[in-house]
């Protein structure tokens, strides 16, 4: 399968040339299912992609091709658009293991494939089976988007330059679920253990990677390739660290999750460490009593929330995200990028730190 050439003039143009990348992809592989039931995998692929999602991975990538001297940005979208399958693949299986019911204000996939079969005459564990057809269809968007990444037609040279980025990112974002698993099991695990899963499980694969992929394509050399991680390590990290405060602050008719979520699951995040180092002795057995509680409720989570502003950890946080945000652009003025891929990352480093969704 061939990804169709769709004209990208600039790179307000991406998303809208991403989604028709992936649209055409998918229809493609809806044709050429040989059964329905199959082909239910191409249709909540389809929906969880046309959900929203802000495209920032696959903008990073073709501002890390231009940054690198791409030009015309056609030849990088498909591999661009790969990126959205590779997240796909990330989020289906986070939601899995951290048993999430809704994902961009809709039922998680899990939770899809289980209302389907639901009721059914002989279906003993429809639980079960939401769990492990979202594990396969994980992996089959996985799967996809390698292929999809294929299908743009690149060169064995580009190739070669891309594979160890690609094989980097593939690697890191499995090694940071990992040790979020494990942090979730010792809530005194401290800052540095939550900070390490946000560099691996969210910061290099968002934003450092995305952009050193579209640089390696477009044959940048090493210089290129160091000032992308400058810029993408600190941003990636203050995008999680506000994921973080949004998980338990933010509103949910905007960010289509619930407030909830985290806290029941014990997610051990920054926030949440620092509170611990800093609570009194009434705190800590207030927040070790109610978080990783799954019968949390909102008043237990008005507690929890007081906890964190009362000992600074909000704060802190927030400190810290603008402290990343003020490296990355600043990793900019140094960087040997073209003035116009410059303001672009600029513009994309604020809207990425200040989102409230």
């Amino acid at each position: 399968m061939t990804a169709p050439a769709i004209r990208v003039p600039g790179l307000d143009e991406v998303p809208a040339a991403v989604e028709a990348v992936l649209g055409d992809f998918l229809d493609g592989k809806a044709r050429a299912g040989a059964d329905s039931r199959i082909l239910q995998f191409t249709g909540i692929l389809r929906g969880l992609l046309a959900a929203g999602g802000k495209r920032l991975r696959p903008v990073l990538c073709c501002c890390g091709w231009q940054a690198a001297g791409g030009g015309d940005l056609t030849p990088v979208v498909p591999a661009a658009a790969s990126l959205e399958l590779f997240h796909t693949f990330a989020l289906i299986h986070d939601d899995v293991m951290d048993r999430s019911p809704t994902r961009r204000g809709r039922p998680t996939v899990h939770r899809t494939l289980a209302t389907r079969v639901s009721g059914r005459p002989g279906c003993l564990d429809a639980e079960r089976f939401g769990d492990n057809g979202a594990i396969l269809l994980g992996d089959l968007a996985m799967v996809w988007s390698d292929e999809l990444l294929h299908a743009g037609g690149p060169t064995s040279v580009q190739l070669a330059a891309a594979r160890p980025v690609l094989n980097a990112m593939r690697s890191e974002v499995v090694y940071g679920q990992y040790l979020d698993l494990l942090a979730g099991t010792d809530l005194g695990s401290g800052l540095e253990a939550a900070l390490t899963v946000v560099r691996y499980k969210t910061a290099k694969y968002t934003v450092e990677r995305p952009l050193q992929l579209g640089a390696a394509l477009a044959g940048g050399d090493g210089r290129v390739l160091e000032a992308c991680s400058a810029y993408g390590v600190p941003l990636g990290e203050a995008f999680q660290l506000r994921d973080d405060v949004l998980g338990v602050f933010g509103d949910p008719a905007v960010t289509g999750k619930s407030r909830l979520d985290d806290l029941r699951e014990g997610k051990h995040t920054p926030l949440l460490a620092i509170a611990l180092r800093r609570a009194d002795r009434t705190q800590t057995r207030t927040l070790r009593t109610l978080v990783g509680d799954p019968g949390l409720d909102e008043e237990g989570a008005a507690r929890i929330r007081d906890i964190l502003r009362a000992t600074g950890a909000l704060d802190t946080v927030e400190h810290m995200i603008d402290e990343r945000h003020r490296q990355a652009v600043g990793s900019l003025r140094r960087s040997p990028f073209p003035v116009s891929v410059q303001a672009a990352l600029h513009r994309l480093a604020t809207a990425a730190t200040a989102r409230t969704s």
